[in-house]
């Protein structure tokens, strides 16, 4: 099983950016730990940030056929990005919606999400530990198939 990982915006600052929100761990630190959870499981991971929109696009496309699930953290773009959204729909593979902070708790237009419809789940507010969720859950959920 192959998953795709994929970051948006600023969270190649993890670290640095609002730790009272993200915490203190590092974006370096966030690849090590999914890393290291893909060997436990057994599968293979590529980790992919970008902080502009249509990178994220181009990776999304350049997926069809070649993974298993994805797991994205489209920071700010969740809030925005049809462009995104309408990736996931012609991908059409599971897909988890991760974020690091508890989005709902937070300023209103965070609320909105246009990514969500396009996914199985959505995991936010549990850190880093979110991603290792999302990693359970599309390996179950290809378990079950």
């Amino acid at each position: 099983m192959k998953l795709l990982i994929l970051n948006g915006p600023n969270l190649n600052l993890l670290g640095r950016r609002e730790p009272e929100i993200y915490g203190t761990g590092t974006y370096a630190d966030l690849c090590r730990i999914i890393e290291d959870h893909a060997n436990h499981l057994g599968i293979e991971v590529e980790i992919f940030q970008s902080n502009h929109e249509g990178d994220l696009v181009d990776r999304i496309q350049a997926a069809y056929g070649a993974i298993d699930g994805l797991i994205l953290n489209p920071a700010a773009y969740t809030h925005t990005s049809i462009a995104l959204l309408d990736a996931l729909l012609a991908l059409q593979i599971p897909a988890v919606e991760v974020h690091i902070s508890q989005v709902d708790d937070r300023e209103p237009f965070r609320r909105i999400s246009y990514i969500r419809q396009a996914c199985l789940a959505t995991i936010s507010g549990h850190g880093f530990a979110g991603y290792l969720e999302a990693m359970d859950l599309l390996v179950n959920s290809e378990v079950q198939s």
